[in-house]
């Protein structure tokens, strides 16, 4: 109990206890682990919708004439593609091209952008982005204690929410977001992104708005077969999507070239933290790559596992599970390039054993395309 009490509370703790969830410390905060369970949390997410309390993650707000120059050098991603209702994927980098952390940006409005970044991660980040934001007429504050955060996630997750708000759902796009009232709690931020592989949203509210908007979400979604959601699921589902987890997949000695996460990577748009130390690894080439595999046998690999070639430990397993809704034990593993194309076998050493595997494309799980 002293244990507990020394841990952060969401603003929904308390219905999470009421509930009968499995709590559990994560990243300082006391979260709910599981519900009903992790295979009936993740599978109805996969066929209904699931709703999560990510409250704990961190909210940053960059304000003023230059904010728009400072998150373009915050960030590895082009800030200026965005707009008022466009949000983007993107991440943080040290000098050396390693991830500070991996995160959303919203704008908000001209020369105002909100930074969504993992819980663990919030102070640092927020230390990090105050010091990196000198000198860019910019100012960087925490607000992470004034949010609640709420995903709900899955095929229903629309017609739920539909339910709750005015919004015009249908008509936004991945990656978009409106300002709107939900549950009559007053006025959040609804986005259309998630970390399940499944369409759905994330709702921004107020922290004292919190509460009844997961109270009136529940009850919108009993005709649904709703669910609460813990972080067990939650890791499960993103492993099938073969999403990255920070502290597990990428952190500060992973760059985004090896990460499979170039993508977010703009060179052309101007200088940038970690532009420099990129570019070189981008001429040259990657050593190494995060790759998708899959166990031959019944054994599942863990983060730290070694993959083995020739006997020899040449990468390690960052993320693996036993997957609720495929069936199949799968994860993600850096390798040497040689390793790296689909269909090429290396060996895991699990539990003393050399467990044989294949390399096959992500992400794990597809979701059906949304209907029009």
């Amino acid at each position: 109990m002293a244990v507990e009490s020394s841990l952060r509370k969401t603003p929904l703790h308390a219905l999470h206890v009421a509930a009968g969830a499995k709590m559990v410390e994560f990243a300082g905060w006391h979260m709910p682990l599981q519900y009903s369970g992790v295979i009936a949390e993740h599978e109805r997410v996969r066929s209904r919708v699931g709703l999560f309390d990510v409250s704990h993650m961190g909210e940053l707000r960059v304000r003023g004439p230059r904010a728009l120059e400072c998150v373009q050098h915050l960030t590895c991603n082009d800030a200026s593609k965005l707009a008022p209702g466009r949000a983007q994927y993107t991440a943080l980098l040290t000098a050396e091209g390693g991830f500070v952390d991996d995160l959303l940006v919203y704008q908000l409005a001209p020369g105002d952008y909100l930074a969504v970044v993992n819980a663990a991660n919030t102070a640092k980040d927020f230390a990090w982005c105050r010091e990196q934001a000198r000198g860019h007429d910019a100012e960087v504050t925490d607000e992470s204690g004034a949010w609640a955060q709420l995903a709900l996630q899955g095929p229903r997750a629309e017609a739920v929410l539909s339910r709750c708000t005015s919004a015009p759902l249908g008509s936004l796009a991945s990656f978009d977001f409106v300002r709107a009232d939900v549950a009559g709690a007053g006025e959040c931020i609804v986005s259309r992104t998630g970390y399940t592989g499944e369409d759905g949203f994330e709702i921004y509210a107020p922290a004292g708005a919190g509460p009844a908007i997961w109270r009136a979400l529940c009850a919108a979604g009993a005709a649904e077969e709703l669910t609460p959601v813990g972080l067990a699921a939650r890791d499960t589902l993103r492993l099938e999507a073969a999403l990255s987890l920070y502290g597990n997949d990428i952190d500060e000695t992973t760059t985004p070239w090896e990460a499979g996460l170039g993508w977010i990577v703009k060179l052309g748009k101007g200088d940038f933290v970690g532009r420099e130390a990129l570019a070189r690894e981008k001429q040259r080439g990657p050593a190494r790559k995060l790759v998708g595999f899959e166990m031959r046998g019944r054994a599942i690999a863990r983060h730290g596992h070694d993959v083995l070639h020739d006997g020899h430990a040449v990468g390690g397993v960052t993320s693996g599970t036993f997957t609720p809704h495929l069936k199949r034990s799968i994860g993600l593993a850096y390798v040497p390039i040689a390793l790296a194309s689909p269909g090429t076998t290396f060996h895991i050493d699990v539990r003393g054993r050399a467990e044989e595997a294949v390399v096959v494309p992500t992400p794990f799980y597809r979701r059906p395309p949304r209907a029009s």
